[in-house]
């Protein structure tokens, strides 16, 4: 007869202790493999909007950035902002500049092409259909999650670029381009990809698509 051997105190703490590790363990591979697993995806057709026609949606790895864009502030702006989105040209365009809880940029589309990125010229590219002038506006408050045309040193280069802030930057009042602001999705664009020691990020994340609601 094979007799029983019980598990002392002690055992029976180290199993439960051991348990409970592997399940810790478990869950931060899981939460760091997948970035994206806390991040609210909104779904456009789920949302009531008072301007439809000036909604663009944005998607990126996370989900959904649902941008309202302001025509009244800026109108040749958002009029090349909203003829690019409509000829597809920011589908699968890298955020090939990204500061860390600051400011994500993309639009590129000379060399921030997916699978044909150029990182000796990216961010010095444009769309092809010239310059704009700078529609700058003092009153526009650059606040978190507003979306701006970037440029050179230069008023009137402002093209086919544009960033989102991440955090309030009140220097950029009167010295950059409005066109919209990010009313959903801010978490998403948290996200993306960047690099501790760099603007300009290496294997960057990309815009899968952007488009007009109507």
């Amino acid at each position: 007869m094979i007799k029983k051997i019980k598990a002392s105190k002690s055992e029976k703490i180290i199993f439960v202790f051991l348990i409970i590790l592997t399940t810790f363990t478990l869950i931060f591979f899981v939460t760091i493999k997948n970035k994206c697993l806390f991040v609210k995806n909104y779904n456009p057709e789920n949302i009531q909007f008072e301007k439809p026609r000036n909604i663009a949606i944005l998607n990126a790895t996370c989900g959904n950035i649902i941008i309202e864009l302001y025509p009244n502030i800026s109108p040749n702006a958002v009029k090349r902002f909203k003829t690019l989105i409509k000829s597809g040209a920011y589908n699968n365009i890298a955020f090939h500049r990204v500061i860390e809880n600051r400011l994500i940029q993309a639009g590129d589309l000379e060399f921030g092409k997916k699978n044909s990125l150029d990182y000796g010229k990216i961010g010095t590219g444009n769309s092809g259909l010239g310059t704009i002038k700078s529609e700058l506006n003092g009153d526009f408050k650059y606040t978190k999650g507003s979306v701006g045309l970037a440029k050179t040193f230069k008023n009137d280069t402002e093209d086919s670029q544009f960033f989102i802030i991440l955090n309030d930057e009140p220097l950029y009042e009167g010295e950059y381009t409005p066109v919209g602001k990010v009313i959903y999705g801010l978490n998403v664009l948290k996200k993306i990809k960047f690099l501790k020691n760099s603007e300009y990020v290496l294997r960057p994340d990309f815009i899968n698509s952007l488009s007009m609601y109507k």
